[in-house]
């Protein structure tokens, strides 16, 4: 491609994150028509479509690469400037992270990172595959994900194991009492309703459990208040992070329905090699937190 171009790299960006030219101009304070001349003199200099445009537009694979450098860049022209004593605008750092994470332990990773704030933190909830999807395309500089059952590293991005999420099988005391009175068996399964956000947990936790291999009676909900909702609120029984229900438990709002039982997820820290002050402090930040507040290995 030549020498890049920075200012139009940084209208790219603009339109990929704005989803649109229009809001892309109005961000950067410029017309919509150069908004369009600058993308087109990228697009004409790479000979590649860079830019999907719809509703949202949407960058390419080459375009998503040409913004994930550009945002490299201005991380480490933001670390040169504070060696020079330079007023530093503070850079934007993606991020993808599971749900559960989200709910539990990552949140308190966030004080000294943000204090005082140095960057600013563009976090997306993603599964696994979405989340590592991410990272190496070079959408997002890092995510927390569940390791899968193959232990093949991403092409380029690091791997650091954080530790393990533990789940356990709560449901009310009514709940338990009405559907469960006779014990956590593979007959109660059968009848009782569930609430799952990954229908292959469950299913892995029931195999565990009580050597359920057949279907059972679900609501499926994405981690959120709503399934919480079911779970606290005695419509369901679900799995829960430990770290979540600990307190529900020990104030007996819920029980845990399959005492001895447990599902493991062991986390990872997928991130590129970007040796920046902001980029290391984060990633340093976000092991030291998993690792004080999620189950080690002995």
């Amino acid at each position: 491609m030549g020498n890049l171009d920075y200012k139009a790299l940084a209208v790219l960006d603009a339109v990929a994150s704005q989803g649109s030219f229009e809001k892309a101009a109005s961000m950067l304070g410029i017309s919509q028509s150069a908004v369009s001349q600058r993308i087109k003199a990228l697009e004409d200099s790479s000979g590649r479509l860079l830019i999907v445009r719809g509703a949202p537009c949407v960058p390419t694979g080459l375009g998503q690469r040409l913004i994930s450098h550009h945002r490299n860049v201005r991380l480490m022209e933001a670390s040169l400037d504070i060696d020079l004593g330079n007023r530093v605008s503070m850079p934007e750092i993606s991020l993808a992270v599971d749900a559960a994470s989200l709910a539990t332990w990552f949140p308190l990773a966030l004080p000294p990172l943000l204090t005082p704030p140095r960057c600013q933190l563009d976090v997306h909830q993603a599964g696994r595959e979405q989340a590592l999807h991410m990272v190496q395309e070079g959408r997002v500089f890092g995510a927390v994900a569940a390791r899968g059952d193959s232990s093949a590293a991403l092409n380029g991005p690091a791997t650091t194991p954080l530790g393990v999420m533990r789940y356990v099988c709560v449901a009310t005391p009514a709940f338990a009492g009405h559907w469960f009175g006779d014990g956590f068996s593979a007959e109660a399964v059968q009848l009782a309703p569930a609430a799952v956000s990954e229908r292959a947990a469950m299913d892995r936790f029931l195999a565990g459990a009580v050597g359920q291999q057949a279907g059972f009676p679900h609501h499926t909900l994405p981690v959120s208040p709503a399934l919480y909702e079911c779970i606290y609120g005695g419509l369901a029984y679900g799995l829960l992070p430990q770290l979540h229900a600990a307190g529900a438990i020990d104030s007996e709002r819920l029980i845990d329905v399959a005492p001895g039982h447990v599902l493991d997820v062991a986390l990872d820290w997928h991130a590129w090699n970007l040796d920046t002050p902001f980029t290391r402090a984060l990633s340093e930040q976000i092991i030291t937190s998993a690792r004080r507040y999620l189950l080690q290995a002995n």
